[in-house]
């Protein structure tokens, strides 16, 4: 036992004095690189076969790449210091092989100009295809590839031509607005228990309300007389609907749609049970019910007849509309005040309307 310390003793002796004339950059060296051997082990400890991976690859060459070679055979490595070495010079062809090749690879980046004109011409004709887009961009002098205009179209997430022509309802409603009328019957209770059931049509380029009747008995006779009464009302308007929207509710007769085909409008009945296909006056009935109806007590069909009138006017003539930019049916935004003495100095009165339910608000003469 004595000899063997006195042995052990000897060895860390000379160990440390093998140690003195190193620099510190050196020993940092040696350090870091038991450190990452340390890491490479810890990943192994299932006792599979040691695997360097080729960032510890690269880390070991650069640390060990400036060291002479005799001290790089004397740091207890898991390679023999010849493939450290060969890593190295791996690592610097790799690094030279980089730099040599030229930055820029393939065809350059369409310009961001092209892109944006290549999907307007894509967003505002939707039967154009990537082919007949890159022939209107030849005749406007923009040279690009057929395949570079499918690309754009592809990584902006925009279908095939094909896919984009089918017109869905929404989009059959905006483009033809100014030609759609819609109708729709909703009903509500007196104060005697008597239902009395309203019939109602509205614009839907300028969102403007037609109060056709209201009456407890909505029979064959009567509906088709409002329906005389609103062809009439459309013509003194000089109104150029051609479609009417209207549910699948029994109340409408055959009679009905007659009517309004001989005065050039044709009925578009919506589906079962899908009142989106009417919103727009199945919205304005919201609209009704919450602003007027819920709030006003109904005593009879006069009454509620009168109480109706009174919100027709104010719904088509002071109510903004937020689906037409907040303005009004039959009466256009007035111009922006932008006088700041007037604007410090504004008179606003109020006009009530069905005992206050209504509010109007305009300037004071």
């Amino acid at each position: 036992m004595v000899l063997r310390l006195t042995y052990l003793g000897v060895v860390n002796a000379f160990a440390l004095l093998r140690l003195l004339p190193r620099s510190d950059r050196d020993k940092d060296i040696e350090i870091l690189t038991l450190r990452q051997q340390i890491a490479v082990l810890h990943r192994q400890l299932d006792g599979q076969r040691i695997r360097f991976q080729p960032a510890d690859r690269a880390l070991l060459a650069a640390l060990l790449h400036a060291l002479p070679r005799p001290t790089l055979r004397g740091l207890r490595l898991l390679v023999r210091p010849e493939t450290v070495l060969r890593w190295h010079r791996t690592l610097i062809a790799r690094h030279h092989g980089a730099a040599s090749r030229p930055k820029q690879r393939g065809r350059p980046r369409t310009l961001r100009s092209i892109r944006a004109l290549v999907l307007r011409l894509a967003r505002e004709n939707s039967g154009w295809g990537y082919r007949r887009i890159h022939g209107e961009l030849l005749t406007l002098g923009v040279k690009i590839a057929p395949s570079t205009a499918w690309e754009i179209l592809r990584d902006a997430g925009i279908d095939p031509a094909p896919e984009r022509t089918a017109t869905t309802w929404a989009d059959f409603l905006r483009s033809q607005a100014t030609a759609i009328l819609a109708a729709d019957f909703f009903e509500t209770v007196t104060l005697t228990g008597a239902r009395l059931y309203i019939l109602t049509v509205i614009e839907h380029a300028t969102r403007r309300i037609r109060v056709l009747g209201a009456t407890a008995h909505p029979t064959a006779a009567w509906v088709t007389q409002t329906a005389r009464n609103l062809t009439m009302d459309l013509h003194d308007a000089g109104s150029t609907a051609r479609y009417l929207i209207r549910d699948r509710d029994g109340k409408h007769p055959a009679l009905f749609d007659a009517i309004l085909a001989d005065a050039g409008i044709t009925v578009v009945r919506s589906g079962i049970r899908v009142p989106r296909m009417n919103a727009i006056m199945e919205r304005w009935v919201r609209t009704c019910r919450r602003e007027l109806l819920d709030r006003t007590l109904i005593y009879n069909q006069r009454h509620l007849l009168h109480a109706l009138r009174a919100y027709e006017a104010f719904y088509n003539s002071h109510r903004p509309h937020q689906g037409i930019a907040n303005a009004r049916p039959l009466q256009p935004l007035p111009e922006p005040i932008t006088d700041p003495h007037r604007l410090a100095r504004l008179d606003i009165h109020r006009h009530d309307h069905l005992g206050g339910i209504l509010h109007e608000y305009e300037h004071a003469a």
